[in-house]
């Protein structure tokens, strides 16, 4: 089981792998769009990269909802933990 904490720590160190974000910019109140620049591709992107990680996939429906990089954590632990 992955905690909220590992879930953050692997998104972070992806936004910094994939999109060149540094690293002090990320936190659980960060803006995908609007404080880390990440466009519609690069959502793509991330769900693809969540995919391979977790081996499960994230409906491009639900990742509509999410803002900040805590929905998406809160996002991958209701799919990796789903009685949490």
């Amino acid at each position: 089981m992955q905690t909220r904490e590992d879930i953050f720590i692997t998104l972070r160190d992806a936004l910094v792998e994939l999109f060149e974000v540094e690293q002090s910019r990320i936190n659980l109140d960060s803006n995908l769009y609007q404080d880390l620049e990440i466009d519609s591709i690069d959502a793509v992107d991330l769900l693809d990269h969540i995919k391979r990680q977790t081996g499960k996939k994230i409906a491009a429906e639900d990742f509509k909802a999410v803002r900040t990089v805590g929905d998406v954590v809160e996002a991958v632990n209701r799919l990796v933990n789903p009685a949490a």
